[in-house]
């Protein structure tokens, strides 16, 4: 009797023959034009048990973390100046971050809109973040080999090899022939599961954007306690955003939304209740946020946000300011 390790269906042979053949090429530096990967070659279920000890790695604080290889364009000149752990610093802090980032849908569309701004998308599913990260290198590989004709003559640009070169950005399109702020070198991605290690990462007041889009609702009272937004994690969201910061929230579930809302709002039924992470949120006015052009990406650009749309489902925003810290007593 085999087992399915001994003969794998045939679709998962054709995903792990695609996953190798895209990863030759991406490593391969032949000049040739990097395409996009096929997100159907790197579905995974939705959900994952942020419980679980899926064999993570994280630093030990935010001063060992290594970012020189997610952001090879900030990294300081200056060799001397080095991490904790012994590697290369950045010229910047990260300070944008999505938890949960699934297929980057939102940050491919807050790179250009941000192109000096370091963001890196949280996410705990493998295949995903296989996915995304080929993405994100197939962008910037495209960028560059546009950067570089652009500043040959006209006479010796090459014509577009194929019909699919004149097209926009699309995750199964062979190229792009537009050339976007920043590079796509402002973006990354990264296993890591928030509840646990988000502290691991980032120091206090480090962040001045945290993105929660469309997270797992966990519909079942049981399930609650695995929620992305809870009291116990928003006193962590708190601790990392800087005074002025925005936590943007979005879900097409209401319940959810009302639960977000209850959770970051200092609503008591009766009585002053005692100090909480609600009391360092306000909720930002519905004319601010139309204002924003990352409450647009959020609504609009991410995969989760038009697969609503197409299904005429409703979407509920919210976006929280980070307060000052309380002074202390004298």
């Amino acid at each position: 009797m085999t087992t399915p390790e001994q003969n794998p269906p045939a679709k998962r042979i054709k995903r792990e023959e695609y996953r190798r053949e895209l990863a030759a090429q991406q490593s391969a530096d032949d000049g040739s034009v990097i395409k996009m990967p096929q997100k159907k070659f790197f579905r995974q279920r939705a959900h994952a048990n942020p419980f679980s000890d899926h064999k993570l790695e994280y630093p030990l604080s935010p001063a060992h973390m290594d970012w020189s290889s997610h952001y090879p364009a900030f990294v300081d000149s200056d060799p001397t100046k080095t991490t904790l752990s012994g590697a290369r610093k950045l010229t910047k802090d990260v300070e944008v971050v999505d938890i949960g980032c699934g297929f980057g849908g939102l940050m491919i569309g807050l790179a250009p809109l941000l192109p000096d701004t370091l963001m890196v998308g949280m996410e705990i599913r493998t295949s995903v973040l296989e996915y995304l990260s080929s993405r994100i290198h197939a962008l910037r590989s495209q960028q560059q080999r546009l950067k570089n004709r652009a500043d040959q003559p006209a006479s010796e640009q090459p014509q577009p090899e194929t019909a699919e070169a004149a097209a926009p950005v699309h995750d199964d399109l062979v190229g792009t022939t537009q050339i976007y702020p920043g590079n796509f070198e402002n973006i990354t991605a990264i296993r890591s599961n928030t509840m646990k290690f988000l502290p691991n990462f980032f120091g206090r007041h480090q962040l001045s954007k945290i993105f929660i889009c469309f997270p797992d609702p966990h519909f079942k009272a049981r399930k609650h306690k695995a929620r992305i937004v809870s009291e116990s994690l928003n006193t962590e969201y708190a601790f990392v955003l800087r005074p002025g910061g925005l936590l943007y929230t979005i879900t097409d579930v209401e319940e959810y939304h009302y639960w977000v809302l209850k959770h970051f709002l200092n609503q008591p039924e009766d009585g002053t209740p005692p100090p909480s992470s609600k009391d360092l949120f306000e909720r930002v006015s519905d004319e601010e946020l139309e204002a924003d052009p990352c409450v647009r990406v959020m609504k609009f650009e991410t995969e989760e946000s038009k697969k609503v749309t197409r299904n005429n489902g409703k979407k509920f925003v919210a976006v929280f300011r980070r307060k000052a810290d309380p002074e202390w007593p004298a």
